[in-house]
């Protein structure tokens, strides 16, 4: 169930009665829709504004990669419902969500531009980064583009990279940040997304050791996300039946039981709500430590404990 914003989600270009007055444009896969994809979309809005049109965002699902290259994408920061939701927050009027085939693959940078963007949506404008490319093996690029909007009237507006900070140098990017959350350094991948990097699931029966071998029960996640942060020990918040807790989460194999079983397991702070089969979201906020093997369930349950009191510690300016 996708969470309703104010801005309009078009899923199917046919859908798409007339042409949006002056439309202003931006295309690309948003994946982790980050702080450069935020970017591009403040451009679109205050350009929309300038000219009294509609902002409006274009993306596509799935992601082309997934379509043209059998197992040539790596995992997805956002899947689509997030995707949908975060760009909403980011109150753009409108998102195009094209449904991505071999057939849409096919489609010529003439008919695309002409067809689609002038003709179908009324585009008066269009935001890109200066390497976009666009259309049948995207034979599109940037001076294609000026050329069309010489031809038929619409201004093409090119949007320099943008860098988190000088402390932190370096072109803000998708592949960054899934490597930094691959790499378990999720406090430097907020700096890039803007929020704290999520995962969410479905809360499931685990192996039942945690409140009875531990003293510390944990909710199991059957994760449905395809990017999970490198195994270990994380300070995390917990968004479930419309609050907000502290946690710990530990990602890994459990070596000290040597089931080799990946699992994704997260104490809530007093907490004690049943939430079996709940969905829950998991926002990691920093890496504790990594996973360890330890002699017996006591040394383990030491552990825990440290790292609770730890995970508090860091937290304690968060909620």
């Amino acid at each position: 169930m996708l969470v309703k914003f104010k801005m309009e989600l078009i899923e199917q270009i046919e859908k798409i009665q007339k042409p949006y007055k002056n439309a202003v444009i931006t295309i690309g896969n948003f994946d982790g829709v980050h702080l450069g994809h935020q970017a591009l979309f403040d451009k679109v809005k205050s350009k929309a504004k300038e000219i009294d049109g509609k902002s409006i965002a274009m993306t596509f699902e799935p992601h082309p990669i997934r379509v043209l290259e059998q197992n040539g994408l790596p995992p997805l920061i956002t899947l689509y419902e997030q995707k949908v939701e975060l760009i909403g927050k980011s109150n753009l009027d409108v998102l195009i969500c094209v449904p991505f085939t071999r057939e849409v693959a096919s489609i010529t940078p003439k008919e695309f531009v002409e067809n689609i963007l002038v003709k179908r949506i009324g585009m008066k404008a269009i935001v890109v980064g200066g390497d976009y490319t666009f259309g049948k093996n995207r034979g599109g690029n940037l001076d294609l583009l000026k050329d069309y909007a010489e031809r038929h009237g619409f201004e093409v507006i090119v949007s320099d990279w943008i860098e988190v900070s000088e402390n932190f140098p370096g072109r803000i990017s998708s592949t960054r940040i899934r490597e930094l959350v691959m790499e378990g350094k999720v406090d430097h991948a907020r700096k890039l997304l803007g929020r704290y990097y999520q995962i969410r699931g479905q809360v499931v029966p685990g192996r039942k050791r945690g409140a009875r071998d531990l003293g510390f029960p944990t909710a199991n996640i059957n994760l449905t996300d395809e990017l999970c942060p490198k195994m270990g020990v994380y300070a995390v918040t917990v968004e479930c039946q419309g609050e907000r807790y502290k946690g710990v989460a530990n990602i890994g194999f459990s070596p000290t039981f040597d089931d080799h079983i990946f699992t994704v397991e997260v104490h809530i702070l007093d907490f004690h709500n049943d939430i079996y089969e709940e969905k829950i979201r998991v926002n990691f906020i920093k890496r504790i430590r990594d996973e360890k093997k330890f002699s017996n369930a006591s040394e383990l349950s030491k552990q825990i404990q440290k790292d609770i009191i730890k995970g508090r510690e860091i937290l304690s300016s968060l909620l």
